[in-house]
C-alpha cells in the first residue's frame, strides 16, 4: 500500500518539521545590491580595521603597476584589479597584513596628445603657451580621470587604500623619480648619445620597446645594384676557403654590381656600407634572357648568394641566367652607391662588412646598412670604425631624415621628401628613392611584402629607426664604486632569484634584458619628469654635485616637476658654485615607464606615508606585455640604484578575448565593457569569471562564458542559502562533538579539512581556477546532491533531541565557516551578504576573518576509502531508481524498496552497521549476499539493483513508506520517529 490507513484523515505536518528558514533571496539583485555593500564598507572603513587588525602580521606587498590616466577602465583593467585583489585579501585571509595601495601613471604623450588635440580644435599653438601653464592642463586632465577610475575601480570590489593612493604627479614622486635619475646619473650610468632609436614622426618623439606593438603593414621592396669600383687580392680579411688562390675570388668582378633588398627604400639615401656573411657561398651571375627594356637587362652581372639567386630573378622577371664562378665578398674593397651624382651628393665609397646578422633566408645575402637607421647597421658601422678609417672612410653617420619625417640636407637631391606624415600614412619619400634609382640604372625589381611593422602603442601610427641624440643608460659598462659589475649583470642575477607565475615568465624576461640595447630614457615632450641634469658646453660633462641635486629635488617636493621650467631655474638650481651660462640645462624629459620603474622607491620604501608596504615587493602582477614593460622598467631601475630587482616574485596574466578568441576591438564590435556586465549581472560575475579563468593564458569572455558564469554563481549561492536557511536552527549549545558524530559527518569534516589544505595551497601558489572547481565541485557534488540530499529527512523531520540532526547542524556551520571564508576572496559581495544574513551585528564582516583553523584529527583517509565503496553502491541504486522514474512507475525514490545484490565482500563490509536506504533515500532496502539479475554498472562490479515498490503506508509527516506507519496510537498516520519529534516538540511548546 502507498496511501494512508483506510478511514484516517493526511494531516498537515508542514508546520511541525524544522524546515529551512532564511530571508536569503534566492534572486541576487547584485547590481542593485553591490553598492550597499561597497557603502558599509566604506562607513565602516573597513581597509583600516583590516589594518590595525594585521599589525602585528608579517607583511606581503602586491605593488600595484599603475594604470594610465586617460580614459575609462575596459576588461582588461578588470581582470587586472581584480587578479590584485584576490590576492591581497587572501593573503590577509592566510594571516598576513597585505596591505594594498593602489597608484597611476599619469605622465606622458597620451595625456599630452589630448591637450594638443584641444589646443588645435580651439585654433591654438602648443608653442605659444607658456610650458609651465601647458603642463598644468596636462595635470588637471590627469586628475579627473584618476577620480574617473578610482571610482570603476572601487566598483569592483576591490579593497585599497583608496583615499591615500601614489600618483607619478604628486610633487613627492616627482622629487623621487628625479632624484633616482640623478642617482643613475652620478652612478655613471647616464650618457648622452646618438644612435638608432625607434621614432615616432606623429608624435615627434622616441620611443621605447615597451612603447611599440606590431601590426601588419604593407611596405615597398627593392632589388637594388650597387656597382663593384674594385677588387683586391690582397685586403684586411682572408679568404675563405673553397678558393683556388685570391684571384679566383675576384674573377669577373669588373662591371658587376652586388644586388640588397631593402624593405625601407627610403633609408637608401642613408646607406654607408653593404653587409654580407663569410658563412654564405656568394656567386657571380650574369643575365642571359630578359624582356626588352628589363631594369635587369641581358649581360649583366650581379653578386648573390646561391642560395637566393633563383628567387632573384624570379622577382626581376629574369627568363634565363647562368652562373659564371664563385665569389668571396671579402675581396670586393668598395661599391658605388646606387645615387652616385644625385644632388651632386653620394660620391663616396660604400664599403663591404661582414656581419653576424646577415643570412641567406630570404632577400640578396647582401644587407644594405645604414647606420642612421637600424640598430644591426649601427652596430656593425660603428665596430668597423678603425677598419673604415684605415680605408679612409668617413665614419661619421648622416642625419638623412629630421624629427619632422622630412629629408634633410645629407640627403641631397630629395630634399622636401616625407617618409611618414603628420597622420602616419606613407609620403612620397620611397617613390621619389625609387624614381631616382631607376633613373640611374639602379633598379633591379621592386615589389611589396605584408609583414609585421613596429606602431606607436598609442596613436597606432608606423615609426621609423631614426639616428637622433638621445640620453641613454648603459647595459654594458661597468657601474662606478662596483668594477665588473654591470646593470646587464645586475639585472639578469635578479631575475633567477625572482619567483615567476607562470614559470616561463622568467625565460621571457631573461631574453629580453640578454638582449636589448642600451636604454634610451629620453622623450621630446613636455608633460612628465625632466632629465635633472646639466651638461658643461666646453667639456659636454655631466655636472655630478650633491648640493645641486639637493636644491632640484627640494624644489620638486615643493613645488612640482614644473619649478624646472620657471624662469632663472638655472641660477636657482646651480647657485654661486657654478656660471648658468657654461652650462647646458637639459629639456628632454623621462620616458614615462622610467617614472613607473621608480616607484619601488618612494612608495614602498615610505614608510611616513604607507607605514604597512615593504620593500622588495613580496610581488609584481601585470599583463604579459609588461615583461618588456613595467617588470622590465622596475627591474632596471632597482638595479641601477640598488643593485636587485624591487620584487620577489612576478605573476604574469594573459589578455582578453572575445567568444571565439579574436582580439577585443572597437571595429570589430567585439569589445565587453566591464560596466556593462557590472550593470546587468553585478561585479561578483566579473570576479567569478576571472577566477574561474586560466588567467595564465589568454583570458575568452563572451554572452555563452558569461552566462555559464552566472549559473556556476546561481548553484553556489543557492547552496549557501540552503545553509543558512537549515543553520537558522543550530544552537551553539547543541553542537556535538566530533567524536560522538555519526560516520558521514566524520566523512564531511574529513573532506573540510582536505580542503583546507587544497584551498590554501591554492591561494599561496594564486590558482584560483583550482580553487573554484574545488568548491563548485564539493558544494555541487559531495554537498548538495550527497550530504545534504541524505540528511535533509534528519534536519527536517528528526526529534529535537536528535543527535544525527544536532551533529548535522554542527557540520552545517563548519560548512559555513569555512565556504565564506575561502570563498570571500572571490565573491567579496555574495560573501559579506551571506555572512551578515547570519551575523547582523554593527562591525562585522567576512571580510575580518582568516581563513578557519581546521583540526587535523577530521582527516581520515581509512573512512574516505570505506565511503567511496557506499557511495559507488549508492550510485547503482540511484541509477536504477532514475530509470524506473523514467518509466514512470514510480515518482519520489521513497515510494521505492529495492532489493540490492552484493557479490562483492569489500561492499558488503563497508555497509556494515549503516542504513543504505537512508543513503540511498528509499523508504526502505533488502540487501542480498551474492549476484543478481538486475540493473548494474560498469564501474561497479558485483553489485545489482532489483527495483520494488516501498510496502506499507506513507508517513504524513517524512512521506516514508513503512509497515510502521499506523503502529503509533497518538500518531497513526506516522512512523514511529517522526511520532516522536511531534512529542518532543508538544513537550517543548513549539
Amino acid at each position: 500500500m502507498t496511501d494512508t490507513a483506510a478511514g484516517a484523515t493526511e494531516t498537515d505536518y508542514s508546520s511541525t518539521l524544522f524546515l529551512p528558514e532564511t530571508s536569503f533571496p534566492m534572486r541576487a539583485g547584485l547590481p542593485q545590491r553591490e553598492p550597499d555593500w561597497l557603502k558599509r564598507w566604506e562607513d565602516m572603513d573597513i581597509y583600516a580595521l583590516q589594518r590595525e587588525q594585521a599589525k602585528d602580521r608579517p607583511l606581503f606587498t602586491l605593488h600595484d603597476g599603475p594604470p594610465y590616466a586617460n580614459g575609462n577602465i575596459h576588461i582588461g583593467h578588470a581582470l587586472n584589479k581584480t587578479l590584485k585583489d584576490m590576492i591581497s585579501r587572501s593573503m590577509q585571509m592566510l594571516g598576513f597584513n597585505a596591505a594594498y595601495v593602489p597608484g597611476w601613471d599619469c605622465h606622458g604623450l597620451p595625456i599630452e596628445w589630448k591637450i594638443e588635440e584641444q589646443y588645435r580644435a580651439k585654433g591654438k599653438d602648443k608653442n605659444d603657451v607658456p610650458v609651465v601653464e601647458f603642463r598644468q592642463e596636462c595635470r588637471t586632465f590627469a586628475e579627473a580621470w584618476v577620480d574617473i577610475q578610482r571610482e570603476e575601480f572601487k566598483r569592483l570590489g576591490v579593497l585599497g587604500e583608496w583615499d591615500n593612493p601614489y600618483l607619478t604627479m604628486s610633487f613627492d614622486a616627482e622629487a623621487q623619480i628625479a632624484r633616482e635619475l640623478m642617482k643613475v646619473s652620478t652612478s655613471g650610468q647616464l650618457y648622452r648619445g646618438s644612435k638608432p632609436v625607434m621614432w615616432s614622426v606623429v608624435e615627434r618623439t622616441a620611443l621605447a620597446e615597451a612603447e611599440i606593438e606590431y601590426q601588419d603593414y604593407e611596405s615597398d621592396t627593392i632589388w637594388v645594384k650597387f656597382p663593384v669600383l674594385g677588387a683586391s687580392t690582397s685586403v684586411d680579411t682572408s679568404s675563405p676557403s673553397g678558393f683556388a688562390d685570391a684571384a679566383t675570388a675576384i674573377r669577373g668582378l669588373e662591371g658587376a654590381s652586388v644586388v640588397i633588398w631593402t624593405t625601407t627604400p627610403w633609408t637608401i639615401p642613408a646607406n654607408r656600407a653593404i653587409s654580407y656573411s663569410s658563412r654564405i657561398a656568394y656567386g657571380l651571375y650574369e643575365v642571359t634572357e630578359a624582356a626588352e627594356g628589363n631594369w635587369a637587362a641581358v649581360g649583366e652581372r650581379y653578386v648573390l648568394a646561391d642560395k637566393l639567386a633563383s628567387e632573384v630573378f624570379a622577382k626581376a622577371k629574369v627568363t634565363g641566367f647562368n652562373r659564371l664562378n664563385d665569389v668571396d665578398p671579402a675581396r670586393i674593397t668598395a661599391c658605388a652607391h646606387p645615387l652616385r651624382g644625385l644632388g651632386d651628393g653620394y660620391a663616396f665609397k660604400v664599403p663591404l662588412l661582414d656581419g653576424e646578422h646577415v643570412t641567406d633566408d630570404a632577400g640578396t645575402g647582401f644587407v644594405h646598412t645604414a647606420p642612421g637607421h637600424g640598430l644591426d647597421d649601427f652596430e656593425i658601422w660603428m665596430n668597423s670604425g678603425q677598419l673604415l678609417t684605415k680605408r679612409g672612410i668617413d665614419t661619421s653617420i648622416p642625419y638623412v631624415v629630421g624629427d619632422d619625417g622630412f629629408y634633410t640636407a645629407d640627403a641631397p637631391g630629395l630634399e622636401g621628401a616625407r617618409v611618414i606624415d603628420d597622420n602616419g600614412k606613407k609620403g612620397d619619400a620611397n617613390n621619389r628613392v625609387i624614381a631616382a634609382l631607376a633613373e640611374r640604372g639602379a633598379m633591379v625589381a621592386r615589389g611589396r611584402v605584408k609583414h609585421q611593422y613596429p606602431h606607436s602603442w598609442r596613436s597606432k601610427k608606423p615609426v621609423i629607426f631614426r639616428n637622433t641624440p638621445q640620453w641613454f643608460v648603459y647595459m654594458d659598462r661597468d657601474i662606478e664604486g662596483a668594477a665588473g659589475d654591470t646593470l646587464r649583470h645586475r639585472a639578469l642575477r635578479a631575475i633567477d632569484a625572482t619567483k615567476f607565475y607562470p614559470a616561463a615568465g622568467q625565460n621571457r624576461l631573461r631574453s629580453m634584458i640578454a638582449d636589448r640595447p642600451d636604454w634610451v630614457l629620453s622623450r621630446q615632450r613636455a608633460w612628465g619628469v625632466p632629465i635633472t641634469v646639466f651638461v658643461n658646453k666646453s667639456t659636454n660633462e655631466i655636472l655630478k654635485d650633491e648640493t645641486v641635486n639637493h636644491r632640484i629635488a627640494q624644489s620638486f617636493e615643493e613645488e612640482g616637476a614644473d619649478a624646472w621650467y620657471k624662469p632663472g631655474a638655472a641660477e636657482r638650481y646651480l647657485g654661486d658654485a657654478y656660471k648658468a651660462d657654461d652650462y647646458e640645462m637639459v629639456t628632454d624629459v623621462l620616458d614615462v615607464w622610467f617614472d613607473s620603474g621608480t616607484t619601488h622607491s618612494w612608495v614602498l620604501r615610505n614608510k611616513q606615508k604607507w607605514p604597512h608596504l615593504k620593500f622588495p615587493a613580496s610581488m609584481y602582477l601585470e599583463g604579459s606585455d609588461q615583461h618588456r614593460g613595467w617588470f622590465h622598467s622596475s627591474l632596471l631601475e632597482s638595479c641601477a640604484t640598488n643593485g636587485h630587482a624591487p620584487y620577489d616574485s612576478v605573476l604574469t596574466h594573459g589578455f582578453t578575448m572575445d567568444g571565439e578568441g579574436r582580439k577585443m576591438s572597437k571595429s570589430l564590435g567585439n569589445t565587453v565593457a566591464p560596466q556593462d556586465i557590472i550593470k546587468q549581472y553585478g561585479a561578483d560575475i566579473l570576479r567569478l569569471w576571472v577566477a574561474s579563468s586560466d588567467y595564465s593564458e589568454d583570458l575568452r569572455l563572451g554572452k555563452e562564458i558569461i552566462q555559464t558564469t552566472v549559473d556556476s554563481y546561481r548553484k553556489l549561492r543557492n547552496t549557501l542559502r540552503w545553509l543558512l536557511g537549515n543553520l537558522a536552527h543550530y544552537q551553539p549549545s547543541d553542537a556535538v562533538d566530533f567524536a560522538d558524530m555519526p560516520e558521514l559527518e566524520h566523512l564531511i569534516l574529513h573532506r573540510l579539512a582536505q580542503l583546507d589544505t587544497q584551498v590554501r595551497t591554492a591561494y599561496k601558489e594564486y590558482d584560483y581556477r583550482r580553487i573554484v572547481t574545488l568548491l563548485t565541485n564539493f558544494m555541487n557534488i559531495e554537498l548538495s546532491a550527497f550530504y545534504f540530499d541524505i540528511r535533509k529527512d534528519a534536519l527536517y523531520c528528526d526529534p529535537i533531541s536528535s543527535i544525527k540532526r544536532k551533529a548535522s547542524l554542527t557540520v552545517l556551520n563548519h560548512l559555513f565557516e569555512c565556504l565564506t571564508a575561502w570563498l570571500a576572496p572571490i565573491l567579496v559581495f555574495t560573501m559579506e551578504e551571506v555572512w551578515l544574513e547570519r551575523y547582523p551585528e554593527e562591525g562585522s564582516s567576512v571580510h575580518l576573518r582568516l581563513f578557519p583553523e581546521v583540526p587535523a584529527e577530521w582527516i581520515n583517509d581509512d573512512l574516505a576509502a570505506k565511503w567511496q565503496l557506499i557511495r559507488a553502491v549508492r550510485r547503482v541504486v540511484t541509477g536504477a531508481l532514475e530509470v524506473e522514474r523514467r518509466e514512470k512507475r514510480i515518482g519520489s525514490s521513497l515510494e521505492a524498496a529495492p532489493k540490492v545484490f552484493i557479490a562483492d565482500d569489500r561492499y558488503l563490509t563497508a555497509l556494515k552497521g549503516h542504513d543504505l536506504a537512508e543513503i540511498a533515500i528509499t523508504s526502505d532496502i533488502e540487501i542480498v549476499e551474492g549476484a543478481g539479475e538486475g540493473f548494474t554498472l560498469d564501474d561497479v562490479p558485483g553489485v545489482s539493483v532489483v527495483p520494488a515498490p516501498a510496502e506499507g503506508n506513507r508517513c504524513a509527516r517524512s512521506w516514508k513508506i513503512l509497515p510502521e506507519v499506523g503502529s503509533d496510537p497518538e500518531f497513526p498516520d506516522v512512523t514511529l520517529r517522526d511520532a516522536q519529534a511531534l512529542r518532543e516538540r508538544a513537550a517543548a511548546g513549539l
